[in-house]
């Protein structure tokens, strides 16, 4: 009998279960926090998820992907929401592509239940990760439910149990060579729900995700299927006149969304009964090598863990099920040889999408009001539909395909110079007319302009 474990049964943890049982593993997981399926949990309990390609492809293959999709609900782009209350819709790619929507919670605790499904796929909560031997698959537990302190020995080991890993906290920050680096920003974030309306229809266009760039800061908003949205103010936590340490009052709370949010304030009056809700957390990108050592692998968060502005964070997670899971095949289960391509394979694409994730703060906050930036993704997304098979704008490279995160970074970067020169070459402007831009852009094909 094939046995695994599993410390971390959150999305990451939950996905790998239902593969490995279905290479015929009896997997034990293990939980430090509650059954979540079992506590009540609001919309707005953590930031929503945005399912793209990758995320889709690595539950398409174990055939989970359409049980997730029934929570699911389509973004076909960002709308902005400027100072005056003006809104702009920017298509995120062509020929109605999206991404997806779904809460964290319900993502989980369908990801659980299909892992259970199983039948060899047994998890337990409550139980803390409390020491970890990777050369033996073997960890200790402590369950807070009975006080029992307990070891478990596996043929191989995972450890899923995000950014603030136990495993690798006992065990591999204890290797010779282990290399470890945890950054937080500057901003934190503090989450707002916004409530249906009293019919339950939603007060913003449901099929978008919504962003109230400020230049330093932003607001956000995804869809809930209760007609709700999950709302994040990322902001800094001081040190700026639009800091967290500002907002310490009712007052001054309603004060800074009328005059900075001013349609979002009317939607949510309220806002300053809300405010404390949900508290004020810190975001950080942890990078560490190796990812593997002796029986025993780190996955997901606990390898990269990034932040949340590109919305590749559970994506990525996914992908290293579905690469994992590649070598699993060709490999012939050689857990040396597969932990040891494994990390060679992922380490610099998690390096590329936390690269990536810091890159598109920036856009987001900021260069979606710039006019230049809008031109570029005029251009960009022209491009994109005359010669769809040639030219893959960034965003589109990290959303909608499975290229490699760090050949996309590359190449998007590259691209956004050869773009820039492009404009410059032909002097576009916001008035350049579509039929002289498609005869510049068919005039360019062929040249390094067109890349693959």
């Amino acid at each position: 009998m094939k046995t695994a474990t599993i410390i971390g049964s959150g999305l990451v943890g939950s996905l790998w279960a239902s593969y490995l049982a279905r290479e015929g593993y009896t997997v034990n997981v293990f939980e430090r926090r509650p059954d979540l399926r079992k506590t009540s949990m609001s919309a707005g309990k953590s930031i929503n998820l945005a399912t793209s390609y990758r995320g889709w492809k690595a539950l398409d293959a174990i055939g989970v992907g359409d049980a997730i999709r029934t929570i699911a609900i389509p973004m076909y782009g960002r709308t902005l929401h400027d100072l005056d209350e003006q809104t702009h819709f920017q298509p995120y790619g062509i020929k109605g592509q999206a991404i997806f929507s779904v809460s964290r919670g319900e993502i989980n605790g369908k990801l659980m239940d299909l892992a259970e499904q199983t039948g060899k796929v047994q998890i337990r909560f409550n139980c803390e990760c409390i020491s970890a031997e990777p050369e033996l698959a073997k960890a200790t537990f402590k369950d807070h439910e009975t006080g029992e302190v307990f070891s478990h020995q596996s043929d191989v080991m995972f450890a899923t149990d995000g950014a603030f890993s136990a495993v690798r906290y006992q065990s591999f920050m204890k290797l010779d060579r282990f290399s470890f680096s945890q950054n937080y920003i500057a901003d934190g974030y503090r989450e707002i729900l916004l409530p249906a309306n009293a019919d339950g229809s939603y007060k913003l266009e449901k099929n978008s995700l919504h962003i109230w760039p400020r230049g330093r800061f932003m607001l956000i908003a995804l869809p809930n299927e209760d007609g709700s949205f999950t709302c994040t103010l990322f902001m800094p936590f001081e040190g700026d006149k639009f800091g967290f340490n500002n907002l310490n009052s009712a007052e001054k709370v309603n004060e800074f969304f009328s005059s900075t949010f001013p349609d979002f304030y009317k939607l949510m009056p309220d806002i300053a009964e809300a405010w404390d809700r949900h508290p004020l957390s810190s975001l950080a990108i942890i990078r560490c090598y190796p990812w593997f050592y002796g029986k025993t692998i780190l996955m997901g968060d606990a390898a990269h863990a990034t932040v949340p502005f590109f919305g590749q964070g559970m994506n990525c997670g996914f992908e290293d099920c579905t690469v994992l899971w590649e070598l699993m095949k060709a490999h012939g289960e050689d857990w040396k040889k597969i932990g040891e391509a494994y990390q060679v394979a992922r380490k610099p694409n998690g390096d590329a999408v936390q690269d990536l994730s810091l890159q598109n703060y920036l856009v987001m906050r900021d260069k979606v009001n710039d006019p230049s930036f809008q031109l570029l993704q005029r251009v960009e997304r022209r491009m994109s539909e005359l010669y769809p098979e040639k030219y893959f704008p960034l965003y589109s490279m990290v959303s909608f395909t499975d290229i490699e995160y760090q050949v996309a970074l590359a190449k998007g970067n590259e691209q956004e110079s050869h773009i820039k020169q492009f404009i410059r070459q032909y002097a576009i402007t916001e008035a350049t007319t579509q039929h002289q831009l498609d005869e510049w852009i068919h005039a360019s094909l062929g040249q390094t302009l067109i890349t693959h």
